[in-house]
């Protein structure tokens, strides 16, 4: 049914079984409101019904439920491939599917990314998590065709003041994020938000990586940046859902890429990164975590 030939009796597009006119008419109404102003506005796609949150929540209850594992089990000496192996044993186990596995060809279950290593750290049994590291586990899930997607920091035995402080910093980054993240607020606004408590800490931000929506594909509309400013981008809507995951470096914001195996992203002056993510939900009472 399309929503432009809804009237107000009408059952709503979203599934509830509640008339249009008492369900979402008022924020159409509001998304066309934003659109005719020159805002970017979410293509309907974007906006999922209840039927689909309920999709997406099963599938963060395993994808929590991995990174709990992770946490219980990870330990000084074990290798990222162990890791691995425990991400891929609980998801299976729980009748759900490793997003990342073949996923465009990457060759692992799961990113475990250590130390000056930003992102997409491709597990291996030759590298072993020693005293000092920090680790960023990222793991996503599919279950019944649902995605779900977050990542956690891990501190292996004694970590230096400045590199716990930073992974500290950096969790905060995500929790100014998410707050900043809005109903009829805009995506520029987390942007803004990350950035400003990251750079007051005199770090930087790695501007070429962000969030993205995610729930019916592994990744989708909007590209989440962590850098911005406010009332730029595109407006956030109840009913979207998204990833805000900063990448923190605790040097400068430059980073490469490895030309061996083309994945894994390193800061260019060898400095640690850190990095958390949580999937939220945007509602009228302010964003919701689905998994972190």
């Amino acid at each position: 049914m399309k929503r432009v030939h809804l009237k107000p009796t009408d059952p709503c597009w979203c599934g509830s079984g509640i008339p249009y006119g008492e369900c979402h008419q008022h924020a159409d109404q509001k998304i066309a409101y934003y659109k005719k102003r020159g805002h970017i506005v979410p293509p309907p796609r974007l906006l999922r019904t209840r039927e689909e949150i309920e999709g997406i929540r099963a599938s963060a209850a395993i994808n929590t439920g991995v990174l709990d594992h992770v946490a219980a089990h990870i330990h000084e000496g074990m290798s990222t491939e162990e890791i691995n192996t425990l991400v891929q044993e609980y998801t299976v186990s729980h009748g759900a599917v490793c997003a990342p596995l073949n996923y465009e060809g990457y060759p692992k279950s799961v990113c475990t990314s250590v130390n000056h290593e930003v992102c997409h750290g491709i597990p291996s049994h030759r590298r072993k998590l020693r005293s000092g590291d920090i680790v960023n586990v990222d793991v996503s899930t599919i279950f019944n065709g649902f995605y779900s997607d977050a990542s956690r920091m891990f501190m292996i035995g004694e970590v230096k003041p400045e590199v716990q402080r930073l992974v500290e910093q950096t969790k905060e980054c995500l929790k100014r994020g998410i707050e900043a993240a809005q109903a009829w607020h805009f995506v520029g606004d987390i942007g803004a938000a990350v950035q400003q408590y990251a750079e007051s800490c005199g770090y930087s931000v790695v501007r070429e990586l962000g969030g993205h929506g995610v729930g019916l594909v592994f990744h989708d509309e909007p590209f989440v940046s962590h850098v911005g400013k406010k009332n730029t981008g595109m407006l956030l809507v109840p009913g979207m859902v998204l990833t805000v995951e900063p990448m923190i470096n605790m040097g400068g914001p430059g980073v490469e890429l490895d030309r061996y195996n083309g994945w894994t992203v390193y800061t260019q002056d060898g400095k640690p990164s850190a990095q958390w993510e949580h999937t939220i939900l945007i509602t009228e009472e302010g964003p919701e975590i689905l998994t972190w």
